[in-house]
């Protein structure tokens, strides 16, 4: 039996490397676009009005929710939209992460039942240029992702309007 040449074998390895390159490339570009259909809001524009008032548009992701990325206390956080819930809802890691207070605890009712939440405050929430301050929060410990449910708590303190896969939110 005979060897294969070393140039042979050359030729094989780099064809192995290349494919790997091309395999590691589509990867990336493939989870980007993903990415972006996930949460089509990682970057919140907003424009200004002719009152006056400042608009952020939300795009619906590809499930129908309008998700996105806000600054809380200035730091990035993933949010979607809940008209349902009473408050801006936060699980207890990504609290913990972004500093917010562990207040009194509180009885809450969930899609997964009755838990015990803690009262919090986000100082500033900011969406595109809309920003809000002072916002009551609660600290869900059950609740899964790092995905932060914006309550009514935020939303009762702006006006908004849904048109096809579109939400504008209108700070006065």
């Amino acid at each position: 039996m005979q060897a294969s040449p070393p140039t042979n074998r050359y030729g094989k390895t780099f064809a192995i490397i290349a494919w790997l390159i091309v395999m590691v490339m589509l990867y990336l570009f493939f989870q980007d676009t993903i990415d972006k259909q996930l949460n089509p809001n990682q970057q919140l524009h907003s424009v200004q009005g002719s009152t006056g008032e400042t608009r952020t548009v939300l795009i619906r992701n590809k499930s129908g929710h309008y998700v996105g990325t806000a600054l809380l206390n200035n730091q990035p956080a993933d949010f979607m939209l809940d008209t349902g819930a009473t408050t801006v809802a936060i699980a207890a890691d990504s609290a913990e992460k972004l500093g917010l207070p562990f207040g009194a605890p509180m009885q809450v009712s969930t899609a997964n039942g009755l838990t015990t939440a803690w009262r919090s405050r986000i100082d500033r929430l900011q969406l595109g240029d809309i920003v809000l301050y002072d916002i009551p929060a609660s600290i869900v410990p059950n609740l899964t992702g790092t995905e932060i449910l914006l309550g009514m708590s935020a939303l009762k303190q702006l006006e908004f309007h849904q048109q096809g896969n579109q939400l504008t939110l209108i700070q006065h």
